[in-house]
């Protein structure tokens, strides 16, 4: 036998502790991180896919943050265009899924019509408002943002950083959602600059307005053509040409949904960042928890819902005076000192 040493006695202390170490990780891994086992949620992406880089991609980071902290199932479906997206919905719900995730308005009907159709299936929808005459549904959670109040904050940072006094807004899909965001918008620039003028334009009135880069780069030129030096995109991909159209000028751009700076980091000052993410990790726990109730559920500046993008890659972009500034009128938001408009 080979006399233990006082080296050989301290390696072996040291993998006895760090075997200890590991079995303890098991046996007392956090709650978190079971909590979810055995939950499937099954998620339906809209036009432009997980990778659109803005509302589409929120959503998918909720998915797989919730998939890694809580240990559930996930299965999603990511339809092509003019796909039949209730067909898709419905695929997950006949599955026995405990939880369908619509992402965008556009699921509106087709969530109300199978969650009456599946009662023992949770439904949510992101973006969700209730077609006319249709009330509360039990299975059904509709996860909602009060957009016009980040793009208040953005508006004013627009407002504190032109030089020309003009600058532009390019939206999507016409619709009251984003209105909302041209709303808030207008009414920040305004609140810092009433002088300054705000361009507007659309990219159309159907779905693949959110999907037409070469269009937004078209309406961006023009805005930029006019004299303005920064624009507001609420338009999903086709906000991607809104960027190209920056960078071509070395003007400046305000990214959405989610943080935009990679897409053109000459020109993206900040993003009015919507935590789709953070809607969607919330609704699974309320799954998990057996807390889930159908209706309306909305999040704003107070909720941390919405916010904007101010951090080491956009700091040179965004001078700290700006960013404190922006910081106290979104503070005056939550405070009801400021009522921001939505329409």
């Amino acid at each position: 036998m080979r006399p233990v040493t006082p080296g050989r006695l301290l390696v072996g202390l040291a993998l006895l502790n760090a075997a200890l170490i590991a079995v303890g990780a098991v046996a007392f891994a956090p709650a978190a991180h079971r909590a979810g086992a055995g939950v499937r949620v099954g998620l339906v992406f809209d036009i432009g896919g997980k990778n659109d880089r803005s509302f589409n991609e929120s959503a998918w980071r909720g998915l797989e943050r919730a998939k890694t902290e809580l240990g559930i199932d996930v299965e999603y479906i990511e339809p092509t265009e003019g796909a039949d997206r209730e067909t898709a919905l419905r695929s997950l719900a006949a599955r026995g899924d405990d939880l369908v995730i619509g992402v965008g308005f556009i699921f509106g009907p087709d969530l109300e019509r199978l969650a009456q159709q599946f009662p023992g299936v949770k439904f949510a929808g992101i973006d969700y408002s209730p077609s006319p005459g249709v009330g509360t549904i039990a299975n059904l959670a509709g996860l909602r943002f009060r957009e016009h109040e980040g793009s208040f904050v953005v508006g004013a940072i627009a407002a504190m950083l032109t030089r020309t006094k003009v600058v532009g807004f390019v939206g999507g899909m016409k619709i009251p959602l984003i209105r909302k965001f041209e709303a808030g918008y207008i009414a920040g620039v305004k609140y810092v600059c009433g002088e300054c003028v705000v361009l507007s334009a659309y990219a159309g009135t159907e779905p693949r307005a959110f999907a037409d880069p070469s269009l937004g780069q078209e309406l961006a030129a023009a805005q930029y053509g006019q004299g303005a030096d920064i624009i507001f995109h609420a338009a999903g991909k086709t906000g991607d040409g809104v960027f190209a159209a920056a960078r071509q000028r070395g003007l400046k751009a305000i990214g959405v949904d989610s943080d935009q700076f990679e897409r053109a980091p000459c020109c993206v000052v900040t993003s009015m960042v919507k935590r789709v993410d953070v809607a969607v990790i919330d609704i699974i726990k309320d799954v998990i928890a057996k807390r889930f109730k159908g209706g309306l559920h909305e999040l704003g500046l107070a909720e941390h819902g919405v916010t904007f993008v101010s951090d080491e890659r956009n700091e040179k972009l965004l001078p700290l005076d700006v960013v404190q500034k922006a910081r106290t009128i979104a503070d005056d938001i939550v405070a009801g000192k400021i009522r921001v408009p939505s329409e």
